[in-house]
């Protein structure tokens, strides 16, 4: 097993590999390479404490059916290996692969053929269908995302030999959220007026996925200085630009026509984010719809605890004069996006 797995992926996998797992013990751990479902579904159940794929997930057709297969097999910290090559590493290697004018028109054309269409609607099925999903573009953040969301906790990952190895561990049962972000448009469940769940729509600025790494990125990262995680590989280039004029807001309206928002009122939270924050701001914050401009952008208060003062404010002045209250906080807050002084969440 140990030549094996040095000759298919190097010393430096095989080392990682056995941090994890007990490579002697055949009866508890496995070792394959494949892009097949069913040789994962030929295993037995309940038998494994661990499994190790060589093959890199860019070639496998439904990666979240691999995953929730590879889920069925372990018990609850079950240990699964696997590897990717990550968006960042495939650019590296075509641009130092090929000289430099032909690698930038071949980077081009694959950027665009293997990223941006496989996320359009009607295309993606066109592209599926010529590829069948082999040597697809995934960033690290959709790779991560979807381990989790098929019910996996991260342990770490590590750049080996041009490919990314992450060690996980089996803790939940797969995601039956539907509709994980995708397209170009997603919804976020948020806490809306009397603590009812709504749907708010946005503009993707992250990666595919990236909404199930929020937990992990905070544990290993933290907030930034401005109540942010830091460090956050889930926001796309483009995303921030998106996010510096707040372009990644307009779908919004949707939610203000359908009458669960407003265009001045408290941040949309998650419910995370909402058990987090003082009991007497959540009281206040029930009995008001969110709203498409929150007072943190009015006011210039942005970090965590300043953004929970503003709400406060508002909550309190909108109580006395509400309808002055919002158009004193419409007029700050459009004159401090258009002057770029805040940034979008």
């Amino acid at each position: 097993m140990e030549n094996l797995i040095i000759q298919e992926a190097g010393v430096g996998a095989y080392d990682l590999i056995c941090d994890y797992v007990d490579l002697e013990d055949h009866q508890t751990s496995t070792v394959q390479k494949t892009v097949s479902i069913f040789e994962v579904d030929y295993l037995y159940d309940d038998t494994y404490k661990a499994y190790v794929n060589l093959q890199r997930i860019n070639d496998i057709q439904r990666i979240n059916k691999f995953f929730i297969s590879v889920n069925s097999k372990l018990p609850n910290g079950g240990v699964f290996i696997g590897c990717v090559e990550t968006f960042l590493l495939r650019r590296r290697r075509i641009l130092n692969k090929y000289p430099r004018f032909i690698s930038r028109p071949y980077y081009f054309v694959d950027f665009i053929f293997k990223r941006v269409i496989p996320k359009l609607p009607y295309l993606k099925r066109i592209y599926f269908s010529i590829t069948h999903g082999r040597n697809r573009v995934l960033t690290m953040a959709e790779a991560l995302g979807r381990l989790v969301y098929c019910g996996f906790e991260i342990d770490t990952y590590k750049e080996i030999n041009g490919l990314t190895y992450f060690v996980t561990r089996k803790v939940s049962q797969p995601s039956t959220d539907p509709h994980p972000s995708y397209g170009p448009i997603f919804k976020m469940q948020r806490v809306g007026k009397n603590g009812n769940t709504i749907n708010v729509y946005k503009f993707r600025t992250m990666h595919p996925y990236a909404e199930y790494l929020q937990d992990y990125i905070l544990k290993m990262n933290g907030y930034s200085n401005i109540g942010k995680p830091a460090y956050d590989i889930r926001i796309t280039s483009w995303g921030r630009f998106f996010r510096k004029f707040w372009i990644d807001e307009i779908p919004q309206l949707i939610n203000v026509i359908r009458g669960e928002m407003k265009l001045v009122g408290i941040r949309p939270l998650s419910k995370k984010v909402f058990h987090d924050y003082p009991e007497d701001v959540k009281g206040m914050r029930l009995s008001h719809k969110p709203g498409c401009i929150p007072p943190y952008v009015a006011l210039l208060m942005q970090g965590m605890d300043e953004s929970i003062e503003a709400e406060r404010q508002y909550l309190l002045d909108s109580k006395q004069h509400p309808i002055f209250t919002d158009l004193k906080y419409f007029y700050k807050g459009v004159y401090n996006i258009l002057a770029n002084k805040i940034r979008s969440t």
